[in-house]
């Protein structure tokens, strides 16, 4: 069998999941759920397929990211991407805000656009209706549907794989999704340039890393959902911020039940994290750089509570998004106050050292012949050297560690665990 170079992508842990290549090329490469690996793209086997897959090699943003082209015109920007202005607010619509993750400012300005003629559909993630363990990908296009999408999804998602239907259709679609997911866009917007009238809008979502299947289902049984329940709902965030963790199923008897909720610090931090892809862990860009507008947990001004109302950290990166948050805040839409440049590194004190050790466990990578992604443009060098001495070999020795640990050398090779 003849190894097409998306296979090869996956097998050597450069996937993240985005399903940019089947989106572009749905008749060829699909998308199956590893409980394990994640959500990874296969090839058929044939010669459509391997022709396919050495396209879609020029979309893939897991090999590659880059900010070449991006405008870096200071410290800020280097370390965070273009930083036009950044403001700290909620979602004016109180539902929006309550069942918002944080502030509800993702969906508060992807309705605005819906509303103001720039968008006709908004491509993003909602839960699975048959699985609610599992995400899937679509297209809203009123403020009911949006709802669905609201909170977290602390799983595996592939955003990206609504390419097919955006490139084949007339309207004009924004996109929600996480840092990766709009690298790979950025790289298809530049392939394939009927998608960047199609796709006017894209908003990232900051990220430390997507945990897999088996992550969901030890969440679960913190929650103490019985085994053979059928689930209903799973909540990671939103309903007051930063929200509690919490399951919905039916029982024997066909009665519904919930579990008690847990809070996101222990979900999180004891559980799922721990469970996030090898892709993530060597991610140099958390915050959505080249994104049109970035929102994050604005944690500098932390919640006292576990439910309450919620705030949003909102980052303009472009023109286009700078006047859409603008003019969301003069119509109403979003109440916001602006913020110096550097809130972002207050805001998510640990990511900026995240960025300067992923030099390190690339540099380890590479010298034990493991393949990493590149990351183009970005001034990772210089923040690795800003790390204290120990950061510094922990990086690199931390990594051999790993890869001794779960001998990352092997190719990964992806099975169904999941429909």
């Amino acid at each position: 069998m003849r190894t097409d170079p998306i296979t090869s992508i996956v097998a050597e842990n450069l996937c993240t999941g985005c399903g940019a290549c089947a989106g572009a090329f749905p008749n060829a490469i699909r998308m199956l759920e590893d409980p394990v690996n994640g959500r990874r793209p296969v090839v058929e086997d044939s010669d459509q397929g391997r022709k396919a897959a050495a396209e879609a090699v020029s979309i893939c943003g897991g090999i590659s990211a880059d900010w070449s082209d991006l405008q870096i015109k200071d410290d800020i920007d280097a370390n965070w991407g273009p930083t036009l202005s950044v403001w700290q607010g909620w979602a004016a619509d109180p539902d929006i805000r309550r069942s918002g993750s944080s502030g509800g400012a993702v969906t508060a300005l992807a309705l605005f656009a819906l509303e103001n003629d720039q968008a006709d559909g908004v491509a993003h993630i909602s839960a699975r209706e048959d699985d609610p363990r599992l995400n899937q990908v679509v297209i809203s296009r009123n403020k009911a549907d949006l709802m669905r999408g609201t909170g977290s999804r602390y799983a595996q998602a592939s955003p990206v794989e609504a390419l097919g239907e955006i490139e084949s259709g007339n309207d004009r679609v924004a996109f929600i999704g996480k840092p990766c997911d709009v690298a790979s866009l950025a790289r298809a917007r530049r392939a394939r340039p009927n998608l960047k009238d199609k796709i006017p809008l894209s908003i990232a979502i900051f990220c430390a890393g997507a945990p897999n299947l088996q992550a969901t289902d030890k969440l679960l049984d913190r929650l103490e959902v019985p085994k053979d329940a059928q689930l209903v709902d799973l909540r990671y965030r939103g309903n007051g911020w930063p929200g509690q963790m919490q399951a919905t199923w039916i029982d024997d008897e066909g009665a519904q039940r919930s579990s008690k909720g847990i809070s996101y610090a222990e979900g999180w931090g004891q559980i799922l994290q721990s469970e996030r892809r090898w892709r993530c862990r060597v991610c140099a860009d958390h915050t959505g750089a080249l994104a049109d507008i970035s929102v994050g947990d604005p944690w500098h001004t932390p919640p006292v509570g576990q439910t309450d109302e919620g705030q949003s950290l909102i980052v303009a990166r472009t023109l286009r998004g700078q006047k859409l948050i603008q003019d969301a805040i003069r119509a109403g839409v979003l109440i916001a106050t602006p913020q110096s440049r550097d809130v972002i590194e207050r805001a998510q004190p640990n990511l900026k050292n995240t960025h300067g050790a992923v030099w390190g466990r690339v540099l380890a990578m590479r010298l034990v012949g493991i393949s990493a992604p590149s990351a183009k443009g970005q001034r990772l060098f210089s923040m690795w050297l800003s790390l204290t001495p120990k950061q510094k070999l922990q990086s690199v020795l931390g990594t051999w560690k790993r890869i001794l640990r779960e001998r990352l050398w092997r190719r990964v090779s992806v099975s169904e665990g999941a429909k």
